[in-house]
């Protein structure tokens, strides 16, 4: 029996790969107009850097992280997700010495073991954005901006931003309290997750999948209405700074994520045509990571990217396709060889180019340029070599002409680079 890939492992295939290269590679042209930069960490780190960043009583933890044993006695975890790395790379790197803002991104596969469905896989790939050094409102209003930028890039449409605040250390435990107040009134009616986490991690029971625990919720208090001053002037400031870049706003006091860290500012992107798994994109502010994981105390704020459910948005999207500009068509030994060299001619041009090297009729090599989507068919004959001609057909408009071999870089170039 062959040998398949793994439950919740994809394979992406030529035909899919290029719908990820335009995805990444405008994502990358975005970053540099904000001014990002690259950074890329391991996949593989010490177990205890995720269970002190997204916390012991998050799905993630409990349930969903590739954990392991190595050969050294050291539990190592495949990331579940990405901020926690670059923070410990900004971290051992003292980066947060250098200066005082930062912006980084990174693009790559995170892996948790959940139940695999339409647009979310066991090895799931992600963007990431990180924001550190500053606290303020206008940071939140600039990243959500650079987000929606990116998506608009993308050509993603009916797209939904929804926001909420999470509240600092200083305001959360009312919050805290109330909802533990809530929860024990209805103890006996909740799954046996939601009783454990009430006591322990109360803000967790809004993760929760289970109906009936969602159906109980919908009374719950919400942290809005516990925020102190100081966050609730906070998140109005992010709120009109997004209005005043004509993004509509979705404000969903139930939106917590599924991450411990995350403080005051939290958003989340959502497309209905999704499904019920619907969210594509979502992040916020995690003030307090940095210092929790051993680094200055620095303010930060960031989002993540799903590739996978992206990529089913850009299911009808052209933009992205690989096509040849020229299709050379040789017809004989001779024009082969005089093909060939004109070939490697686009290629150190890079203009995208692509030939045959079999011997098949100038029907059958027409209709290949035609099913790559070629822009130029170039047909080379024993007649036109005979001339030092080439004949040119434009596959688009079926118009065609000769044109002088020793031409033929100087009329490709002209066309290539309007």
């Amino acid at each position: 029996m062959a040998i398949q890939a793994l439950k919740g492992f994809k394979d992406i295939l030529p035909g899919e790969s290029e719908k990820w290269v335009f995805m990444e590679e405008t994502a990358r042209r975005i970053f540099r107009t904000f001014g990002f930069s690259e950074i890329r960490t391991p996949v593989l780190e010490k177990t205890d850097l995720f269970v002190r960043s997204i916390g012991t009583s998050t799905d993630i933890v409990e349930k969903e992280m590739y954990t392991l044993i190595d050969r050294s006695g050291d539990s190592i975890t495949l990331r579940p997700e990405a901020t926690a790395s670059v923070m410990r790379a900004f971290i051992e790197h003292n980066l947060q010495g250098q200066q005082p803002i930062h912006k980084l991104f990174s693009i790559g596969p995170m892996f948790r073991h959940e139940r695999p469905q339409k647009g979310r896989l066991r090895q799931f790939h992600q963007i990431n954005a990180e924001y550190i050094g500053t606290n303020s409102p206008f940071a939140d209003a600039e990243l959500i901006y650079l987000l929606m930028q990116i998506l608009d890039h993308l050509g993603l449409l009916e797209i939904r931003l929804r926001l909420n605040s999470l509240g600092c250390p200083l305001c959360r435990p009312s919050f805290n309290s109330a909802l533990q107040g809530f929860l024990g009134e209805r103890q006996s009616e909740l799954c046996p997750d939601c009783q454990r986490r009430m006591s322990t991690n109360p803000l967790r029971v809004f993760d929760c999948k289970v109906e009936r625990c969602q159906e109980l919720l919908t009374a719950a208090p919400t942290i809005t209405d516990f925020v102190c001053r100081a966050c609730q002037e906070h998140f109005e400031q992010v709120q009109k700074l997004i209005s005043g870049l004509s993004i509509p706003i979705h404000r969903d006091p139930r939106l917590v994520r599924g991450l411990d860290y995350y403080t005051r500012t939290t958003f989340e992107i959502s497309a209905s045509h999704l499904g019920s798994q619907d969210a594509v994109a979502g992040g916020g502010r995690y003030d307090g990571l940095i210092r929790q994981l051993g680094g200055a105390d620095m303010p930060a704020i960031g989002f993540a990217i799903g590739l996978e459910r992206m990529a089913l948005l850009l299911s009808s999207q052209e933009e992205w396709i690989n096509r040849p500009f020229v299709f050379l068509i040789p017809l004989g030994a001779a024009a082969r060889e005089k093909a060939f060299s004109l070939l490697t001619i686009l290629y150190k041009k890079e203009i995208p180019a692509m030939m045959d090297y079999e011997d098949k009729s100038l029907k059958s090599q027409l209709k290949r340029a035609d099913k790559v989507k070629s822009r130029f068919a170039a047909i080379l004959g024993t007649e036109e070599l005979n001339k030092d001609r080439i004949l040119i057909r434009n596959l688009d408009t079926q118009s065609q002409e000769a044109i002088p071999i020793p031409q033929f870089l100087d009329y490709f170039l002209e066309r290539y680079l309007k």
